[in-house]
């Protein structure tokens, strides 16, 4: 836990450094001028100078987590919503001094990671965290950041996706930008849902592969990755069908709904994939196996911006023929994340059930 937390708190640090730093080259390159790229700059400002407690709710909720207690984790992120709804209104609005969204995203993170960690401290906690009476080993840093490295390519990869699609986008308008950006949230918010099934996959199939039950661990991975898929994909098609719903909680201009309803009836039928593969991945975390959700999480980034760009620029389709390259990418990562575990990459010497 200790390891974890320096880990936590350097890569805080070094997220603060690059957002302060390079943040108004990123957002000019995603295509923020004027207003726009001012209040881009004011949320980002605020939110990445707390980047550490982001990071730390989230390392000490995993630590939490993996000594059996789901409760406490649960209750603070569902508190830290609570919090955050009450207050954003208030700060997006003003409020004193305060006139930011993003305060009341610290404020959450912050509490959050102060909660977390004096459980960890007390005497409650199945394993308690010590400050000071252990000495520093180059084998725990190994053992979490050769899973851990990996896996944080799968966020780097969906992140840099959003990104590089926005830079795409920003060429037609603020107008265009709105639109794709709400309908993409709906995209964005699958995410959340999905880790719910997956903090259960990577436990449930470590603990089996561990215990050479191989076929067992299979059977959860699909089980879990079949319930993702089917919330996902209820709500992609939800969102396919009644756009508005969702696009009319943010905005009213035409042009906005538009682009946004464009996209979501071309992307999203294909949530599904997105959660399938999704959750295959995390069962992929549980297993050790992270290579080829990996192949396909650069595979759906190939396809969605290398092919979208391709597309836009050869065959002039404009935005549509962009967001169809975004719903293939999504078909294709499923399809890659699914034939891996039809493969052998999970067999570890046994084939007991």
């Amino acid at each position: 836990m200790l390891h974890a937390v320096l880990i936590a708190c350097v890569m805080g640090m070094l997220f603060t450094t690059g957002a302060l730093w390079g943040g108004p080259i990123l957002y000019r390159a995603m295509g923020g001028t004027g207003e726009a790229l001012a209040a881009a700059l004011a949320y980002s400002n605020i939110v990445f100078a707390g980047a550490i407690s982001f990071w730390l709710l989230n390392t000490l909720a995993s630590v939490v987590r993996g000594t059996g207690n789901m409760l406490l984790p649960a209750a603070v992120v569902i508190g830290g919503g609570a919090l955050t709804l009450c207050l954003s209104p208030a700060l997006i609005f003003g409020w004193g001094p305060l006139r930011c969204p993003g305060v009341a995203l610290l404020i959450y993170y912050t509490l959050g990671s102060v909660v977390l960690l004096a459980y960890l401290r007390s005497g409650r906690s199945l394993v308690r965290l010590t400050l000071f009476e252990m000495r520093w080993q180059r084998a725990l840093f190994w053992e979490i950041l050769r899973v851990g490295l990996p896996g944080s390519l799968n966020t780097v990869f969906t992140n840099l996706n959003v990104v590089l699609l926005t830079s795409l986008v920003g060429p037609f308008g603020t107008f265009a930008l709105a639109g794709y950006g709400i309908g993409a949230r709906l995209e964005y918010l699958q995410i959340p849902l999905v880790f719910g099934f997956g903090s259960a996959l990577v436990t449930m199939v470590g603990t089996n592969i561990g215990a050479g039950r191989l076929a067992r661990a299979r059977r959860v991975a699909w089980v879990g990755a079949g319930l993702a898929a089917a919330v996902t994909g209820s709500i992609g098609l939800f969102g396919a069908c009644f756009p508005h719903l969702w696009l009319g909680l943010f905005s009213t201009n035409p042009d906005v709904l538009a682009v946004g309803t464009t996209y979501l009836k071309i992307v999203g039928p294909t949530y599904g994939c997105f959660g399938l593969g999704l959750a295959l991945y995390f069962a992929s975390q549980g297993a050790g196996r992270l290579l080829w959700p990996l192949l396909a999480g650069g595979a759906r980034l190939a396809i969605a911006a290398g092919g979208g760009w391709i597309a836009m620029r050869w065959y002039a389709g404009g935005l549509p023929t962009l967001f169809a390259a975004i719903a293939v990418a999504l078909i294709v990562y499923a399809m890659i994340v699914a034939r891996s575990m039809q493969a052998d990459v999970w067999r570890a010497g046994t084939t007991s059930t």
